[in-house]
């Protein structure tokens, strides 16, 4: 991910933020902060060292050097190419006869990761079990991609099939450096964990392949794809402070009200944050939505939470039955008001010699069709506008509170994929994801026979996960065999991450991966 220089918290309305799982909204929000920056003379930070991406890397490469392994471009048809695959691996705790423990990096740079073999899950597996820990980087993420260009032809060997065939081709040919033994599955026991996108990855490999695969754990795996996710932010809605919620509830619905009235109330609106003349409502009215994502970046560990959802709603205040008269002749809520301080900080930074078109519009098709490879955003859009869907929405049912704006619906959230991927000789984006490919895999109800489901209580994620409040399947059990667990008042993927000295984790996150090292150890003693 892109972090643009000189944009302090307050400019957080997308996912410029730790996680790489975003909405569709902050994708668009990202392209439309990206050139606000160019226009105003900014350059990005380069992303192609990987020391500069992530510290991280610089602090452990010693510790775990990278190691590359051939993977054919198409698993199903000869192309006669092939690219090189990354991976990690940690051999710290390895014994002979011990299992390997593999985390599939998803949806972003394999070294984004690394801590998760330092102290994380992977470690903490390979230690119970004198396992090996690897962490492989997903084909097209990183420096695994295979292509030139980032063109709507050139991605059309990223899909879930090939990724997973990636993963099965991997785990039945490696050979690891300085380790004699052949580890290949099945003749070696692989667990699989992934989180997030890696975790709907990783049940799905169990599904798949449960002959290499013998047990894995889906940690807030997004097994349900859905065209619309108004889900997410109704769990934010939720779960977020009381107060906070209100106030966000208030202003999108008082600023939906204004935009619908007229047309001189509308330019009005637009002329209070900051962007009159825009032509598209919901061009602003997506602004709203990035600093709810600052929720899914919560982390039980300091170092590596993020308190801009916390900032954010600091920002909103307290709700208040007074109104303010704003320069632009609107009586608002001082939700409303509060609402548009945030945001203006953002729009005011839009050269007198642009307009907010320019700046903040999103009707240029040709503004999203940079196909080159610095463009990494475009890779996870490609797979949410082809097989995985997760569009931004306001909830279906009108007697639902709304944190997201009447405008920024599916049509407008998925209109992205027409304007930054036109057809190609080779191949053409579906008028809308092909979310089935992803279901009959299982869905909210995925499982199989060591395949453990991990989710969070308050994560906005758990919409698309087997705990998901409208999945039809209320109640599973959770047995050895088939771990069925809910972390309490986890956000997405707690339990990947860890410190060195587990003790002083909270009693949480202690008591999950005490279960996961249980379970698997259950799992690998059914060998003997």
């Amino acid at each position: 991910m892109v972090i643009f220089n000189k944009i302090p918290w307050v400019y957080l309305l997308s996912g410029l933020c730790a996680s790489a799982f975003k909405t569709s909204s902050e994708f668009l929000i990202d392209h439309r902060l990206a050139r606000l920056n160019r226009l105003n003379g900014i350059s990005p930070t380069s992303t192609s060292d990987d020391s500069q991406r992530n510290p991280l890397f610089a602090r452990q490469s010693t510790s775990f050097p990278s190691s590359n392994f051939t993977q054919p471009l198409d698993h199903f048809v000869d192309t006669g190419f092939t690219f090189n695959q990354r991976y990690f691996v940690n051999s710290r705790h390895y014994k002979p006869g011990g299992p390997v423990i593999v985390l599939d990096g998803g949806e972003t740079s394999v070294t984004d990761r690394l801590s998760f073999l330092d102290t994380g899950i992977v470690d903490i597996l390979a230690n119970a079990t004198g396992g090996l820990g690897v962490i492989l980087e997903h084909r097209y993420y990183g420096v695994s991609v295979p292509v030139k260009n980032f063109t709507t032809d050139s991605l059309r060997w990223l899909n879930n099939e090939q990724a997973a065939a990636d993963s099965a081709n991997f785990m039945t040919h490696v050979k690891f450096d300085g380790i004699s033994e052949d580890l290949t599955a099945p003749n070696t026991p692989w667990i699989y964990y992934g989180g997030s996108y890696a975790g709907a990855r990783s049940a799905h490999m169990k599904v798949l392949y449960p002959s290499i695969v013998l047990g894995a754990i889906a940690s807030s795996g997004v097994t349900e794809a859905a065209i619309s996710n108004w889900g997410y932010f109704d769990i934010i809605r939720r779960a977020a402070p009381a107060n906070c919620s209100a106030q966000f509830i208030t202003a999108v619905k008082e600023v939906d009200e204004l935009l619908s009235k007229d047309a001189e109330t509308n330019g009005k609106v637009k002329s209070f944050f900051g962007m009159q003349g825009l032509t598209l409502d919901a061009d602003l009215t997506s602004f709203f939505v990035g600093p709810l994502g600052g929720w899914q970046n919560k982390n039980w560990d300091p170092a590596v939470n993020s308190n801009s959802f916390a900032n954010t709603c600091a920002a909103m205040g307290n709700p208040s039955d007074a109104k303010i008269q704003t320069f632009q002749g609107l009586t608002v809520s001082n939700a409303t008001w509060n609402l548009a301080t945030i945001v203006n900080r953002t729009s005011n930074r839009c050269p007198k010699t642009s307009t907010a078109d320019e700046c903040f519009g999103t009707l240029n098709d040709t503004d999203f069709q940079n196909t080159a490879l610095s463009q990494t955003g475009r890779v996870w859009q490609f797979q949410v506008c082809t097989q995985w869907g997760f569009f931004d929405a306001p909830p279906p049912d009108a007697s639902i509170p709304s944190m997201v704006s009447k405008f920024v619906d599916v049509a407008y959230s998925s209109k992205i994929c027409k304007q930054a991927y036109p057809p190609g000789e080779f191949f053409v984006v579906p008028p809308m994801p092909r979310v089935e490919e992803v279901n009959r895999l299982g869905g909210f109800n995925i499982a199989h026979d060591r395949l453990a489901i991990i989710d969070g209580e308050v994560d906005p994620w758990r919409f698309d996960c087997p705990h998901s409040f409208v999945s039809p399947t209320k109640v599973r059990e959770d047995t050895p065999l088939r771990p069925y667990k809910l972390i309490p008042n986890a956000v997405h993927h707690y339990d990947e991450n860890g410190l060195a000295d587990h003790s002083q984790e909270p009693q949480e996150i202690q008591a999950i991966h005490q279960q996961e090292i249980e379970f698997v150890k259950g799992w690998l003693a059914e060998l003997s």
